[in-house]
């Protein structure tokens, strides 16, 4: 089980990564700009009312539609989507379901989808292969 202070841990670790001020939210620098690679998922619990957010659900990029696709055949339980990620590269992930290996290799990917080339050329050429 992957607590949100695991998340923290592991997607700071990585290079040129913040964590969003105010959010529970992280980003890496690509250029000028920060872009997200995982965050909490804001959950529509009452029609018409605000999204809220859910701490035991992080939203987490991935490298396409059919590496989310996968995911979400191969385990049901740790990886689901709703209607407002339909067409967009992420998957929501249960922390209670997935350990913190996973969680890492997951975190890794997403960051390696967000981060600049060359970025992960220095990651890699440091021993990290796509900042694991």
């Amino acid at each position: 089980m992957a607590t949100r202070s695991d998340v923290r841990k592991i997607a700071l670790s990585f290079p040129e990564t913040k964590e969003q001020e105010g959010h529970f939210a992280f980003e890496v620098l690509n250029g000028k700009k920060y872009k997200g690679f995982a965050w909490v998922w804001m959950e529509r619990v009452h029609p018409k009312k605000p999204r809220v957010p859910c701490p035991g659900v992080l939203a987490v990029r991935v490298a396409s539609l059919d590496a989310k696709e996968i995911l979400l055949m191969a385990d049901g339980d740790k990886f689901f989507t709703e209607p407002h990620y339909d067409g967009f590269p992420a998957v929501l992930v249960r922390l209670k379901a997935i350990g913190r290996i996973e969680l890492r290799k997951l975190l890794a990917d997403a960051w390696a989808t967000q981060a600049p080339k060359s970025l992960l050329a220095a990651s890699k050429m440091r021993g990290g292969s796509k900042a694991r």
